[in-house]
């Protein structure tokens, strides 16, 4: 199937679109994709991320670079919202697990290891 069917809400909402490259290893790129499988999510993780406003978050991968796409609500406070997930139970935990895979540096927290991209081009009205 092309294409990923899109939820619509009764409200205004805004997107952010991150990046964040894994190592280069094979195996390594599967057992990361393994981890964010909906078995082997940690629901601690999810709630977190449902907690501080977050209303879709989406990964997709192409060989060892990955794109996210948040959706939020349209008066969502980015940077409020990450300082609280970064508390969240077993966030940290969570993040170091995922660094052995990640291209970042050791303790370093979700919004500092994944850059923030500027929208630059849509179709405009």
């Amino acid at each position: 199937m092309k294409g990923t069917p899109v939820k619509k809400y009764p409200f205004a909402t805004k997107r952010y679109v991150q990046i964040l490259d894994l190592k280069d290893d094979p195996a390594m790129l599967e057992a990361y994709e393994r981890q964010h499988s909906r078995e082997e999510m940690w629901p601690e993780i999810m709630e977190g991320i449902r907690a501080v406003g977050i209303l879709e978050m989406e990964i997709y991968r192409t060989g060892r670079h990955l794109v996210m796409i948040v959706e939020a609500p349209a008066d969502f406070d980015w940077d409020s919202a990450m300082a609280r997930l970064a508390t969240m139970p077993r966030q940290q935990e969570w993040e170091d697990w995922n660094a052995r895979f990640q291209d970042c540096r050791p303790g370093e927290t979700s919004d500092e290891k994944w850059k923030m991209l500027e929208r630059m081009f849509h179709l405009y009205e």
